[in-house]
């Protein structure tokens, strides 16, 4: 895994972190655990996907459902970030 220049500069965790390791557990199959870890890790990924998709075949609707799985995955990320931070660690 790559060490986060955030975590190290800063000493704590950025918005992001647990991402790889979600991957890496959704790559072995393991789903709940993927999610448990970094619950946006999915809807990023399809958000990247659907927008190369997009790129090359232009989707009728594609644009609205990018918005729709970016701001998904947003609020995910602010919802787990203040989770970990605010509640967990309270």
């Amino acid at each position: 895994m790559l060490d986060c220049y955030w975590k190290q500069t800063f000493g704590m965790d950025c918005f992001t972190c647990g991402f790889q390791r979600s991957f890496s557990l959704l790559l072995k199959g393991e789903l709940w655990e993927s999610i448990q870890m970094f619950p946006a890790t999915i809807p990023l990924l399809l958000t990247a996907l659907l927008t190369l998709i997009h790129v090359f075949k232009r989707l009728k609707h594609g644009p609205n459902v990018i918005v729709g799985l970016f701001s998904l995955s947003a609020v995910l990320i602010l919802v787990n970030y203040t989770v970990k931070h605010l509640i967990l660690t309270h």
